[in-house]
């Protein structure tokens, strides 16, 4: 079926939306301490952008508290800045070797912003979704319209792609739904 590599590619693509998707929501904090929430933050290493679980070893040894043991010590300043600099709003301290950051009690207020965030950030899932799907249907009609495939084979085809959206929402809304019981639910 001629129609079968579209298919494939709008499914590839969806899914690589929702990996997205889900580290996304992994850099949304929700009160216990993840070494994960540290994914996004790149350190200056001698002139280059480097991930910062590149350059030191990221641990949490208690629920609240996140451990940061840089692999060289004139590292602890860069690292220190970069996180500073990000959008985490914690604060480093430090003791010229490990650096710790103490993740705050989540307040009813912060834990309502954070909903807010994680749906706005599934919304952009979907969105994407969709024109993957927009853009699958395009080629489709395309198709037809160069006479490659039948009328029936552009309906079960659109029809295949439009199960394959349905699908994918309903994951997203599902993958979105946890991370904000888990928000809610920390104490």
């Amino acid at each position: 079926m001629p129609t079968k590599k579209i298919q494939d590619n709008a499914k590839i693509k969806m899914e690589k939306t929702k990996d997205v998707l889900r580290a996304d929501l992994m850099a949304i904090r929700a009160g216990r301490a993840n070494p994960q929430l540290l994914d996004r933050i790149t350190v200056d290493y001698y002139g280059t952008p480097t991930p910062l679980k590149s350059v030191a070893n990221i641990s949490a040894p208690e629920p609240r508290v996140l451990q940061i043991n840089p692999w060289d010590a004139k590292m602890v300043k860069d690292i220190s800045k970069a996180i500073l600099a990000s959008d985490l709003g914690l604060t480093p301290s430090n003791d010229g070797k490990v650096i710790r950051l103490m993740l705050p009690e989540l307040t009813e207020e912060r834990r309502k912003e954070l909903t807010k965030l994680v749906r706005k950030t599934a919304e952009e899932s979907k969105v994407a979704v969709r024109s993957i799907r927009r853009d699958a249907v395009e080629q489709v009609k395309k198709m037809k319209k160069n006479s490659e495939i039948t009328e029936d084979d552009q309906k079960r085809a659109e029809e295949a792609i439009q199960k394959l959206t349905d699908a994918n929402i309903k994951d997203i809304d599902k993958i979105t739904a946890e991370k904000e019981k888990e928000i809610m639910d920390v104490k």
